[in-house]
């Protein structure tokens, strides 16, 4: 089965605040200000690397009893780098998204350090966001539209 997911993103009042919806929900993103922002939400990137540790989350609990394991506990730490000369165009060669994420998953339940790394291969293998991340996937523009 396959699903489509949608979502908005528009610019709000004061520096780089943007509101983003999708169904009924609504994420506030912006930019430190040294970058022109308000700092009242986390950056885009930050954004991809929390839906990255939510989905591990989301993934390790939804099977984690079909896999046989009893969880007891479980938490996911992020860490993405991100050269911004990319970004300002400071060095062409430098690309504008990350260089490398690394993640740290922390289990907590009765298995053995063996039991975990299977599992944790299982939740790495069944991520839609990790593949989104680690996979190229095609971004299309399919029209711009203009409001005068």
């Amino acid at each position: 089965m396959e699903l489509t997911f949608s979502a908005k993103a528009k610019k709000i009042d004061d520096g780089m605040r943007v509101e983003t919806t999708t169904r009924d929900f609504t994420l506030l993103i912006d930019e430190p200000p040294a970058l022109g922002g308000t700092d009242t939400g986390m950056t885009p990137v930050e954004a991809v690397i929390c839906a990255l540790g939510a989905c591990q989350t989301i993934v390790a609990f939804a099977f984690a009893e079909a896999q046989g394991i009893d969880l007891r506990g479980f938490h996911v730490t992020v860490d993405a780098d991100l050269n911004t000369d990319g970004f300002f165009g400071k060095d062409p060669n430098v690309r504008n998204g990350f260089t490398e994420v690394r993640y740290e998953m922390h289990f907590e339940g009765p298995h053995s350090q063996e039991e975990f790394e299977k599992f944790a291969a299982y939740i790495e293998a069944h991520c839609p966001v990790g593949d989104i991340i680690a996979n190229p996937t095609p971004i299309i523009r399919t029209g711009v539209v203009v409001h005068n």
